[in-house]
C-alpha cells in the first residue's frame, strides 16, 4: 500500500490537485500496484514558510 506525500505550495486549483493525484496513483498502477491501494496526501504550505539555499523563496515563485 503505497502512501505518497506531496508537499507544494498553496494557491492551485482542485483540478490541478486531481491531475496530480492521477498522475501520481497511475505511475503505481502502471507498476501493477491497484489504484485502490494508492493513497496520496497533498500538503500546502504558504510561500512565505519556505526556503531554500539559506533563504526564504520570493513571494512570487511558484
Amino acid at each position: 500500500m503505497p502512501v505518497v506525500h506531496v508537499e507544494l505550495y498553496e494557491g492551485r486549483t482542485r483540478e490541478v490537485k486531481q491531475r496530480i493525484v492521477f498522475g501520481i496513483t497511475d505511475v503505481f498502477v502502471k507498476e501493477g500496484v491497484s489504484s485502490e491501494a494508492v493513497t496520496v496526501i497533498l500538503t500546502e504550505i504558504k510561500k512565505e514558510n519556505y526556503g531554500t539555499n539559506g533563504k526564504l523563496v520570493p513571494a512570487d515563485r511558484t
